[in-house]
């Protein structure tokens, strides 16, 4: 267990060294303020605009999808209470202020890939815009020290299957 910690601190430190230049942080920043709830807060809006009753309906899958999503994480989060790479190491720079204390697992990940998925499966032509997103927003949790891999991973994973069964019903 050991060594996959400290591989994934590794990872973490790599990562963030690397997209130290200023203006790939606040890139890095940006994606991740967006994923705070904004750009889907945003698309949510824009959606029965674009593409009427069948836009309300996703909208709504989505804003379902948010409530289930927030549970999870927050329960979840309260039972790992995993400390965040920017704590553990001291060589990871924090890019950004986290939303919470614990990192395990990343709900910016879990919304990004859960609304996605809701969004794409109703509006295919999405995607080309939503999956490039939805993978910055990962990776910024890395980048910014926020998150190690694994929450990533993990939250895309629960992110994905919460979403899978909402379509699926």
């Amino acid at each position: 267990m050991q060594r996959a910690m400290d591989f994934e601190i590794a990872v973490c430190e790599l990562f963030n060294r690397r997209c130290h230049p200023q203006q790939i942080k606040k890139f890095f920043v940006l994606i991740s303020w967006l994923g705070d709830g904004k750009a889907w807060y945003f698309l949510m809006v824009a959606l029965p605009f674009i593409y009427g009753k069948s836009g309300l309906a996703t909208a709504t899958s989505m804003t379902k999808i948010a409530v289930v999503n927030l549970l999870v994480y927050k329960m979840i989060k309260r039972l790992t209470r995993r400390q965040r790479p920017c704590v553990v190491s001291a060589n990871i720079n924090l890019g950004t202020t986290p939303l919470d204390q614990y990192s395990f697992p990343s709900g910016h990940t879990m919304h990004a890939v859960a609304f996605s998925m809701i969004a794409t499966a109703h509006h295919p032509e999405l995607i080309c815009l939503l999956l490039p997103f939805s993978t910055l927003i990962a990776l910024s949790r890395i980048v910014l020290g926020l998150h190690y891999p694994s929450d990533v991973i993990a939250g895309g994973v629960i992110g994905g299957y919460v979403a899978s069964v909402l379509v699926s019903s």
